[in-house]
């Protein structure tokens, strides 16, 4: 495949819009590249190196990431159902990117910015959030139980019958989030704020709420 080749040889400024459905990627050193709006359907960039590499509207549905370095931008990217388990996302920029049915499994995503981004129904158990930007981000349904949500920002979120247990929220900003049905079973919340933060059926047993309201 010819854009698979100039891929493999560097020898370009940039490949927007590239196709490269389906791709083994594996391995590849990607670090800078530009592959904003490329197809990445069904892609293998597994122990791929996409530091700084920029997807801004890619379509990476199905994909597979795992054990990637993707401290990448991933700007309005599609990342539905891709696999980005172990994934280093520590500072990503994934604002407005649809993350549905993805795989995040001991991801690292401290950092990240998730501004506006869909994580609905995401599995994101255990996985590292600290100090990250969901300002606005669907985690409705999510399971963010033992999650490390320290310092994070989530203002405007919708948690609505998320999972919480036993999340860390400590310091976390919740102004006028939406927790609605959320269960938050003994969640950490020192010193998180809670100003107008929608809490109406939530399971609050065993979490103290001297937190900033």
């Amino acid at each position: 495949m010819k854009d698979l080749e100039i891929l493999r040889s560097r020898q370009f400024d940039h490949l927007r819009g590239v196709d490269l459905e389906d791709q083994n990627l594996s391995g590849f050193d990607l670090r800078g590249v530009d592959l904003a709006g490329a197809n990445l359907v069904g892609a293998n960039l597994s122990c791929s190196q996409l530091e700084t590499t920029r997807l801004d509207g890619a379509n990476l549905l199905g994909a597979s990431l795992d054990r990637a370095d993707a401290r990448a931008t991933f700007l309005g990217a599609n990342l539905m159902q891709a696999n980005l388990s172990e994934a280093d996302l520590r500072g990503s920029n994934l604002r407005g990117a649809n993350l549905m049915g993805a795989r995040l499994q001991q991801a690292v995503l401290n950092g990240a910015f998730l501004s506006g981004a869909n994580l609905m129904g995401v599995d994101l158990q255990g996985v590292d959030l600290r100090g990250a930007d969901l300002r606005g981000a669907n985690l409705s349904g999510a399971n963010l139980s033992g999650a490390d949500l320290a310092e994070a920002d989530l203002k405007g979120a919708l948690l609505a019958e998320a999972n919480l247990e036993e999340a860390n929220l400590s310091g976390a900003d919740l102004r006028g989030a939406n927790l609605s049905g959320a269960n938050l079973l003994c969640a950490e919340v020192d010193n998180a704020t809670f100003e107008g933060t929608l809490l109406t059926g939530s399971c609050l047993t065993g979490t103290w709420l001297d937190a900033r309201t």
